[in-house]
């Protein structure tokens, strides 16, 4: 019955993570990173002021939400993400359209806001993008804390405060792309471009350390290993939900999982810290 479902979230999750990793191994080679707090990476204080920033933009957006009720507001920011993503992108791979793509990307997605095709590939083109740019911005070992702090958060979130949820009906109703639209002959289930990010982000941290350590293809194992771990754990929830018919944060068992085999890694005798 929800095997469409599945198929859809592997796709878009293999989608996510190749091409972000293959931006991140540009931004690598380039030596581009974004200065968080400090200039360096491995400094945990990075991962701390980036949670910091997170959660003050989400308080931002659940006031937006819950006072002004202006339907669109979530719309200008998808706008704004979607244009300097887009732009980065083809900076990368088509320089010479660099200002005339981005633009007539965004302009696609305001004209058939509804599309849940132009949708997806909106959220794609994001995730990718950002995910990459944190991922070489910051050292594994802050990215492990900040992937934990985050778990945690997302439980609290969901579970407890349940403004996560209120973001999610926000999003929903405005079709931004802050999700994945997964549809199925009953619903159609959201999957949250965190979910994707953090993953991503990972793996491109572990990428820079075993490039650093291993020649090809070498230095892709640890980063396979780190894709099954965060595909299993976001499968087994999607598995949870299609029983359970209730908003689930994938976050905390993603994190888990991933955890796991970095630790099995590196009481392997893998450089990866």
């Amino acid at each position: 019955m929800h095997k469409g479902v599945v198929l859809l979230l592997i796709f878009f999750f293999l989608m996510v993570q190749l091409i972000g990793l293959s931006i991140a191994d540009f931004f690598i080679k380039e030596n581009v990173r974004a200065k968080i707090l400090t200039d360096n990476p491995d400094d945990v204080s990075n991962a701390l002021a980036l949670l910091l920033y997170m959660l003050f933009f989400t308080l931002i957006f659940i006031i937006i939400i819950s006072f002004i009720k202006v339907r669109g507001v979530t719309m200008l920011f998808e706008i704004f993400s979607l244009l300097l993503t887009s732009i980065i992108l083809f900076e990368i791979f088509l320089p010479e359209v660099v200002l005339l793509f981005p633009l007539v990307i965004v302009a696609v997605r305001v004209l058939f806001k509804e599309n849940i095709i132009i949708k997806n590939t909106s959220s794609l083109i994001s995730t990718a993008v950002v995910g990459a740019l944190i991922g070489v911005s910051l050292g594994v070992l802050p990215i492990v804390f900040l992937l934990a702090a985050l778990c945690v958060y997302d439980y609290i979130a969901v579970f407890k405060t349940k403004h996560m949820v209120k973001m999610a009906e926000a999003i929903a109703r405005d079709n931004t792309a802050f999700t994945f639209s997964l549809p199925s002959k009953e619903k159609i289930y959201q999957l949250g471009t965190g979910d994707l990010v953090l993953p991503l982000v990972f793996s491109t941290a572990v990428l820079r350390k075993a490039k650093a350590a291993y020649v090809a293809p070498y230095y892709f194992i640890p980063v396979f290993v780190i894709f099954i771990a965060s595909l299993l754990g976001l499968s087994l929830t999607f598995c949870y939900l299609f029983k359970k018919k209730q908003a689930l944060p994938a976050l905390p068992l993603q994190g888990l999982f991933m955890l796991a085999a970095w630790l099995g890694m590196v009481f392997g005798g893998l450089p990866l810290i």
